[in-house]
């Protein structure tokens, strides 16, 4: 799933593209994309693109008092092409959802590759209008998102999880799956512990943490283009998706905690003492 330095990145690119070109053409292709009627994708045509922006995950591109806002879900991406096909998109069974043509014919497609469809566009005169966008907490990397902030939020949080805590948009808005667990395993925390039980310390050192590990991938993927930014997300990963390999720092293996549709990685070493945690699907399993 893309989250808050691949989705920074991609408006980044965006800006780059498309600022100052006018929309020729917006087209659907999947219909369980599209999340709103009115106003239609149509009232795009002809308006010039004054800003693309992240909020959270979303991406929100606005021209003319409209904006078409964007989340890509768990397998959704962006493709960017210079010279988009001559005909026209169709629904059908494949990966494209929408395509976006600019007065040049350049332009970019949003595809969805599985089963699922998750992937969600919507086309509105406020972004607020949008429930999740609404909803969502403070951005992490905010100039007044300072440490006071931070400590308050888990303070409030209580005995929840800091694992959850992190991930949860309506607490914090762009950290997912993969971040959190490349937050916690910089700052050597369970990520089971609880986030109103850390000392004055280990509060500094999670929000240090959070700040170098999002700006650190957000640096790494700068000047990428959008093709490349998958590819570079992945090999910056300590310890998401590598259960079994050998942790950079101390040399244990990466361990794995199995919910019903994710897992989390981290370092027993590093982060729980040399402790296993339970896998939680294995555990229901054998009751």
């Amino acid at each position: 799933m893309p989250e808050m330095p691949e989705v920074e990145s991609l408006a980044r690119f965006l800006t780059e593209k498309c600022v100052g070109r006018v929309f020729a053409r917006v087209e659907l292709a999947a219909f369980s994309a599209l999340k709103t009627y009115d106003p239609p994708l149509s009232a795009l045509a002809g308006l010039e693109i004054e800003s693309v922006t992240r909020r959270g995950k979303f991406i929100d591109i606005s021209a003319g008092g409209l904006h078409l806002v964007f989340h890509l879900a768990r397998a959704g991406w962006l493709r960017w092409r210079d010279k988009l096909p001559d005909a026209p998109a169709r629904p059908g069974k494949g990966p494209l959802a929408l395509r976006v043509r600019l007065d040049d014919d350049s332009g970019f497609e949003l595809t969805e590759a599985g089963t699922q469809r998750k992937l969600a566009v919507y086309v509105v005169d406020d972004p607020q209008a949008i429930p999740m966008v609404a909803t969502l907490g403070p951005d992490p990397l905010a100039a007044d998102f300072d440490q006071a902030r931070f400590a308050a939020i888990l303070a409030k949080a209580g005995r929840a999880q800091l694992k959850g805590v992190l991930k949860d948009q309506r607490t914090i808005a762009g950290i997912g799956n993969a971040y959190s667990d490349e937050i916690l395993h910089a700052a050597k925390l369970s990520p089971f512990k609880p986030a109103s039980g850390l000392t004055t310390e280990e509060v500094s050192t999670l929000y240090a943490a959070m700040q170098s590990e999002l700006t650190g991938a957000i640096a790494r993927a700068e000047g990428l283009a959008a093709k490349d930014l998958k590819a570079e997300k992945k090999s910056g990963l300590r310890v998401h998706g590598r259960k079994g390999e050998t942790c950079d720092v101390c040399g244990d293996t990466i361990a794995e905690v199995s919910f019903a549709d994710s897992s989390l990685q981290y370092c027993p070493t590093c982060q729980t003492g040399g402790k296993k945690l339970a896998d939680r699907r294995l555990s229901k399993l054998l009751k």
